[in-house]
C-alpha cells in the first residue's frame, strides 16, 4: 500500500484513485470466498500486534463471518426451461473510508473490512492521530498478500477535495453528526451518479458498523443467466449488473 504525500491538485487525487481501481476487477473477481480467505489471514496478522489491534481483528473477523452468510451464497431465480438464473453480489468500485478525529482503530477496521470483503477497493483518509495505526493495519494487509494498491491512503487535509471530485462510488465515514451533514452536502453537490454514503455517528458504540447487515451497504446485486437450449448445445451467458444497490 503506497502513501502519496504532498498532493497539490485534483490530478494527483484522480491518479491515486485510478491506481486503486486498476486492481478492482482482479479483487472483485476473487469472489466472496476468495476475499474472505485472504482477509482472514489479515485478521490473524493484526491480532498478533495485541492491544487495540486485537479488538480491530475481532471486528474484521465479525464481518467476515457475516459475509459468509449474507454475501457468499448464490441464489437461484425462476426462469424458463433450459435457462439458469442466478443472483449474486459484487463490489461497486472505489470506496473512500474516513472519519474525523474521533475515528478509532476498530471502527476503521470495520469500515475497511466491509468495503473489501464486499468486493471494493478503497482510499483511506484519517487524521494524524490515527496515522501510525493505519499504516500498521495496511502493512498487515500487504503481508496477507492483498493485491498491490488495493488500499491507498490520501491526505486527511484534502478530504473535502476528494469528496467533491474523486471518482468514488461510495463513502464510509465515522464522525460527529455535524461533520456527517457537511460530508453529505458535499456529496449531494457532485454531478453524475449519486455516491453511496454510509454514515456512523455513534463513535463509541458503533451500532451501525456492528450491525450484521452492515455489509449490504457496500454491494451491488447482479444476475447471471445461462441458456443451454441454443442450437448445437452451445451455452450463452448474460450477466447484468449496475452500480446501484
Amino acid at each position: 500500500m503506497n502513501n502519496f504525500q504532498g498532493m497539490k491538485n485534483m490530478t494527483d487525487i484522480e491518479r491515486l484513485a485510478a491506481q486503486s481501481m486498476s486492481v478492482w476487477e482482479e479483487w472483485n473477481g476473487l469472489g466472496v470466498s476468495g476475499r474472505r480467505a485472504l482477509l482472514g489471514a489479515w485478521a490473524e496478522n493484526v491480532s498478533q500486534r495485541g492491544g487495540d489491534f486485537a479488538f480491530a481483528a475481532q471486528m474484521i473477523r465479525f464481518h467476515l463471518q457475516q459475509a459468509e452468510t449474507l454475501l457468499e451464497p448464490v441464489h437461484d431465480m425462476p426462469g424458463p426451461t433450459g435457462e439458469t438464473n442466478e443472483l449474486y453480489t459484487a463490489g461497486r468500485g472505489l470506496f473512500l473510508v474516513t472519519g474525523d478525529e474521533s475515528l478509532t482503530l476498530s471502527g476503521l477496521a470495520g469500515q475497511l473490512t466491509a468495503a473489501l470483503v464486499a468486493g471494493n477497493c478503497a482510499l483511506v483518509a484519517v487524521a494524524n492521530v490515527l496515522r501510525h495505526e493505519t499504516d500498521a493495519l495496511l502493512a498487515d494487509l500487504v503481508k496477507a498478500s492483498a493485491p498491490n494498491r488495493l488500499v491507498l491512503t490520501t491526505e486527511f487535509e484534502k478530504l473535502d477535495d476528494v469528496l467533491q471530485q474523486a471518482p468514488i462510488f461510495g463513502v464510509a465515514a465515522i464522525a460527529s453528526e455535524k461533520r456527517l451533514i457537511e460530508i453529505n452536502r458535499i456529496l449531494a453537490s457532485r454531478e453524475g451518479v449519486l455516491v453511496q454514503f454510509v454514515a456512523e455517528s455513534n463513535v463509541e458504540q458503533l451500532p451501525l458498523i456492528a450491525s450484521p447487515t452492515y455489509l449490504l451497504r457496500f454491494i451491488t446485486e447482479r444476475t447471471r443467466t445461462i441458456n443451454i437450449t441454443a442450437v448445437g448445445g452451445n451455452a450463452t451467458l448474460l450477466e447484468l449488473g449496475s452500480g446501484e444497490h
